[in-house]
């Protein structure tokens, strides 16, 4: 199936030829029917000679209905642009085809009508002239009269050579279903319609409401009045909502593929159209089927950011159109360039983005969004729609090559300053480390960590952690010196204060290995381990507490703890009666 709307001024025959072409009348409303002038979106449709299918979204042409006309061509990739023999060129037909471009709509045929009443070539000549301008370039031109029928025949072919054109939609892409018309059908509910122009959507689907990002689920579906069981873009589609109220829906809406829109109200966007400084306020921005009014900040010249009223699903590439409703007037197309743009709270901020804004042409860029961003999850580019490729460096965290790589050297230096800073804790936690390095994730501070750094317990040490400060350097070798004759005497408390050794400095050197920590204020040499199996091994088995004492020359104070410390490592065992033995000649 093709899709192509209408455009064009009011009372030009759109309708009619949609009608003549259909043979179904596309006013859906008595009042329509009644004064011969469309008011909203109508929808019909034919089968082509090549057997192909075009359906037409017929736009209302007057003035005060182009919100409408906006809501019907948003989404549709191709247009009819019918202009009037006997009046040609007209103000509506103007503003039409100024949205046509503006919404960068490339694909299109020109339909002269009533060619029985007058000379179609002036009129035709005139609007060609018009089109060629626009994105549209040269179109092909088609002379009818609904009335004879006369080149009827011709705009079949030429809708068929229209449809062959066309780009091909991307079946498998993420849906993004923006809604034209909402209504309830007793014992069905709530039914939307739209346009589909990518992915394919299927009866059980889960979907995302746009406008709150609650979950809906399709009941059932219908295209072009047949209920089906799966619909492949681009199509137009009925979608049947279970237990989903009216009111939750309404034109400008979107369903959602779960997960894969970024729901924006701030965008930087590029204009083509009025100078950015020239532009008020305050305008409505036209996407899809949405219409939104949005608060303008100039940027650059032809760069500007829009706060909008509410979120909308935008994705980078994105076309609208900016609309001053009180002048009736196109102020121009626009092209999102960045759907999560930063903050601008410095002085001077607004022209450094403009400056950004300035290298961007609103094709989705992984590596640009990387060199940006620097770091960014993976799942939110794609929501951004920009497309995803390459290993992430922690989880789902993408980085820029080079960000990534000037971190890894600040990761460094900040580790060798902790250590500076505070030479007896054990390594830099990783918390401090994310802080510091900016970073949004735990998972990227471990990441980062190459030897000789290590993570452990929580922190970021270097491999050669065992280096002291100088003051316990000489702690320790006075213990050696005093004790190490006495390998299993401990200093006492005072002793050891007097050494300089209080509780953080006995730490980092129990974790440096270069004492034994047996309980508080309780240390041996490292290698008493060791010592005590021998010495241990060589008493008749089992051996008490008390010849263990004996044999270690030491007191209770130590011999405790440092018989339970063998226990734990399995050097000795410990019988019912509190004696032990020796099961191992090393612990």
């Amino acid at each position: 199936m093709w899709v192509v709307a209408t455009a064009g001024h009011v009372d030009h025959g759109k309708s009619t030829l949609v009608r003549t072409l259909t043979g179904m009348e596309p006013d859906r409303w008595a009042e329509e029917r009644h004064r011969g002038m469309t008011i909203d979106l109508g929808f019909a449709w034919t089968t082509l000679p090549s057997g192909g299918t075009v359906a037409f979204v017929d736009v209302p042409g007057h003035e005060r209905f182009v919100p409408n006309m906006l809501a019907g061509v948003g989404p549709v990739p191709a247009a009819l642009i019918v202009v009037a023999a006997d009046e040609s060129w007209m103000p509506q037909s103007a503003e039409h085809l100024a949205a046509l471009d503006a919404l960068g709509v490339a694909y299109g045929l020109l339909v002269v009508t009533r060619a029985d009443l007058a000379d179609p070539e002036p009129a035709a000549a005139r609007a060609r002239a018009e089109i060629a301008a626009t994105a549209l370039g040269d179109v092909e031109t088609v002379a009818v009269s609904a009335v004879t029928g006369a080149g009827l025949p011709r705009l079949r072919a030429a809708l068929d050579r229209l449809a062959a054109r066309l780009p091909a939609p991307d079946p498998d892409g993420p849906v993004r279903l923006w809604v034209d018309r909402s209504f309830t059908i007793r014992g069905s509910g709530t039914v939307v319609t739209g346009t589909l122009g990518a992915g394919r959507l299927r009866v059980g689907d889960e979907l995302e409401l746009a406008a709150t990002g609650e979950t809906v689920r399709v009941r059932g579906l219908q295209s072009l009045g047949v209920a089906r069981p799966e619909v492949a873009a681009v199509a137009r589609v009925a979608v049947n909502l279970r237990g989903t109220p009216r009111d939750r829906l309404a034109r400008g809406d979107a369903l959602l593929a779960p997960g894969r829109f970024h729901r924006t109200d701030l965008v930087d966007v590029r204009l083509a159209g009025d100078p950015a400084a020239d532009l008020p306020a305050t305008l409505t921005l036209h996407v899809g089927s949405a219409a939104v009014p949005a608060h303008v900040r100039p940027l650059g010249p032809d760069t500007v950011r829009l706060r909008l009223a509410r979120p909308l699903p935008l994705l980078v590439g994105d076309r609208a159109l900016l609309r001053d409703p009180g002048r009736r007037h196109v102020s121009g197309g626009v092209t999102v360039l960045d759907v999560a743009p930063p903050p601008l709270g410095r002085r001077g901020a607004a022209a450094a983005r403009a400056a950004v804004l300035d290298g961007l042409d609103g094709r989705p860029d992984l590596a640009g969004e990387l060199r940006r961003r620097h770091l960014v999850r993976a799942a939110d580019l794609s929501r951004m729609g920009v497309p995803v490729a390459g290993t992430p460096v922690a989880g789902d965290w993408l980085a820029d090559p080079d960000h990534w790589a000037r971190l890894g050297t600040r990761l460094v230096d900040e580790v060798a300053r902790h250590a500076r800073e505070h030479p007896l804790e054990h390594g830099t936690p990783v918390e401090a480390l994310r802080q510091r390095l900016g970073l949004p994730d735990r998972a990227l501070v471990e990441a980062l960590v190459r030897a000789p750094l290590r993570v452990h317990a929580g922190r970021v040490t270097a491999a050669a952690h065992d280096t002291l400060p100088e003051p316990v350097t000489r702690a320790v070798r006075r213990i050696r010196e005093e004790y190490g004759d006495r390998p299993f005497r401990a200093p006492e408390a005072d002793r050891l204060a007097d050494l300089g050794l209080g509780p953080r400095e006995i730490g980092a050197a129990v974790r440096a290995g270069a004492l034994l920590k047996l309980a508080d204020n309780v240390v041996l040499l490292p290698d008493a381990l060791d010592d005590a199996v021998r010495v241990l091994a060589g008493l008749p088995q089992p051996f008490t507490l008390s010849a263990a004492r004996q044999a270690l020359d030491t007191t209770r104070r130590v011999a405790v703890p440092l018989l339970e410390l063998l226990d734990r490592r399995g050097a000795t065992r410990r019988l019912p009666d509190d004696a032990r033995v020796v099961v191992t000649a090393r612990p």
